[in-house]
């Protein structure tokens, strides 16, 4: 497996949309797909499986508009995807979206057959969680892509394959065995030439992932007993551990991985301000709050939280953009988007903190992920909102250390105390829509981490470490019904006032554009 990328599968993508693991992985998967199509598709059937996730929550939480925004070749962050089904009709692409029994082990998992004039391929990908995606099957071939290659895809004669010499320098070239025909799959940091010999068909898909993989990549450790092992006795400060990492994984400079971190934070302080100010949205269940507690904040007419008022302010404030379809920062995911940059950004700002400051603390809380996602998931429909809020609690627990300068340990208690306290949270939205309860959610994490924060540099015990927080975490998960498991059928989700406000919603978006899918 890839290891894990901070900037890759912890803090991004940065995106549009309810939900990461529905909106900016379905674009990723749609991306590809097209790219399987060389940019032409005319029509395509997308299929669910039943016992998934996705029937009952591919609509309302993103993933059309996401598929649809990458057969369209959109990034996540375009200001078109709430229009992207309207567009992708207005394209002539015919699409049939059907519930079929098969089986699949993965809850997020997309089924698409692609069809032009002259073609027809066939695509199977997962969701599995944060943006992340990986592709397991083209035409019924079991492979793996993840994104972060350059992949060509080269059918050819089995009495040609020995040609395969001719390709370009590649990380890696995996033999396929169809029978009469050989398919060579092709990774490597360009595309692999293909004209030295006779093949049948060439694809090539370009990568979707911000940092790309490349041939014997290294990281110095992907589990925090790894990382304590490999630090010893020299007590590197978590950020600074986060900064070698992502140094190896990403082949960058040290300056390189900052200045990444920095452009992430002032996109969430723009972010920040915007929601502030104000935002609107038809299609969704909560207005615009976040102004009104700004104003009674700054009046004194709020209880005197000190800094804990401002995190929850940011924290409201990011889920009302992200709500409204603006943009944001999958932090771990865009359901748990508020938690970790409302309570660093806000804690950062009361104590007179910097940029680099915030993007230190920010990258702290990416090594932390960096752990849960290399063992587990952030993906809600695995683990339930423990894997989005217990993550995000986590994360910004640790992160919170390290703006108070705390030490790698202390850090590492916060996070594994932040994230004891969550272990067994539901995932069950209101009305279909990842708003509430998601935005108490949300300001739960931060508060919890603001007060393990507190309790680690006070140097409190966690007791148990976090590797196995995290592995209990996943323990837990694994008993979890399906209906508490962002699947809205349960908790929640199927109160009586959950399902009117539900109706209510679809009945308006009937009214006002047709059922198209569009806002």
């Amino acid at each position: 497996m890839t290891p894990v990328s901070i900037f890759n599968d912890v803090i991004g993508p940065v995106m549009r949309g309810p939900s990461s693991s529905h909106c900016a992985a379905a674009l990723r998967i749609g991306r590809l797909a097209r790219d399987l199509m060389d940019g032409e598709v005319t029509e395509v059937l997308v299929e669910f499986d039943r016992e998934g996730s996705l029937p009952t929550t591919h609509e309302s939480q993103g993933s059309d508009m996401g598929l649809f925004g990458g057969l369209l070749g959109w990034d996540a962050d375009d200001e078109r995807l709430p229009n992207s089904a309207r567009a992708l009709e207005e394209a002539g692409i015919r699409l049939r979206i059907d519930t079929v029994d098969v089986g699949d082990p993965h809850p997020n998992t997309y089924r698409l057959t692609l069809r032009n004039e002259r073609e027809t391929h066939s695509l199977i990908a997962i969701s599995t969680g944060g943006g992340m995606m990986e592709v397991l099957s083209i035409d019924g071939v079991n492979l793996s892509i993840d994104g972060g290659y350059h992949e060509t895809l080269i059918w050819m004669r089995k009495e040609d394959a020995d040609k395969s010499g001719c390709i370009t320098p590649a990380d890696e070239v995996i033999q396929h065995d169809l029978g009469d025909i050989t398919l060579w799959q092709v990774k490597a940091n360009t595309f692999a030439r293909s004209d030295l010999f006779n093949p049948i068909c060439v694809k090539t898909l370009s990568p979707v992932l911000p940092v790309p993989s490349r041939k014997d990549l290294r990281v110095p450790f992907t589990s925090c007993t790894e990382m304590l092992h490999h630090d010893g006795d020299k007590r590197t400060p978590l950020w600074q551990l986060a900064i070698d990492y992502e140094m190896a994984r990403g082949n960058f400079s040290e300056r390189e991985v900052i200045d990444k971190m920095i452009a992430i934070v002032r996109i969430l302080r723009k972010s920040i301000a915007s929601g502030i100010a104000g935002t609107s949205y038809e299609d969704r269940v909560l207005g615009h709050q976040s102004g009104r507690f700004f104003d009674l904040m700054k009046s004194g007419r709020l209880l005197d939280g000190g800094a804990l008022n401002r995190i929850v302010l940011y924290v409201t404030a990011l889920m009302e953009v992200k709500s409204s379809m603006g943009v944001i920062v999958a932090a771990p995911t865009a359901g748990a988007c508020a938690a970790l940059p409302g309570a660093v950004l806000a804690m950062a700002e009361a104590m007179d903190k910097d940029e680099e400051e915030m993007a230190r603390a920010m990258l702290a809380a990416g090594l932390i992920g960096v752990f849960i996602a290399s063992r587990w998931t952030f993906a809600a429909e695995v683990g339930g909102c423990q894997a989005e809020g217990g993550s995000a609690a986590s994360m910004a627990a640790a992160a919170l250390v390290t703006l108070a300068g705390g030490t790698r340990d202390q850090s590492i208690a916060a996070a594994s105390m932040a994230f004891q306290s969550m272990l067994g949270l539901i995932c069950d939205p209101i009305a279909n829509r990842v708003e509430a309860p998601c935005l108490g959610k949300n300001v739960m994490a931060a508060s919890n981490a603001l007060s393990c924060a507190n309790m680690a540099l006070a140097d409190f015990d966690p007791l148990i470490p976090l590797d196995e927080v995290i592995d209990a975490a996943k323990d837990v998960s694994a008993m979890m019904p399906r209906e508490h498991r962002c699947t809205s059928l349960g908790g929640l989700a199927i109160t009586p006032t959950s399902l009117e406000i539900e109706r209510k919603l679809a009945s308006f978006k009937t009214k006002s554009c047709g059922g198209c899918g569009c806002h």
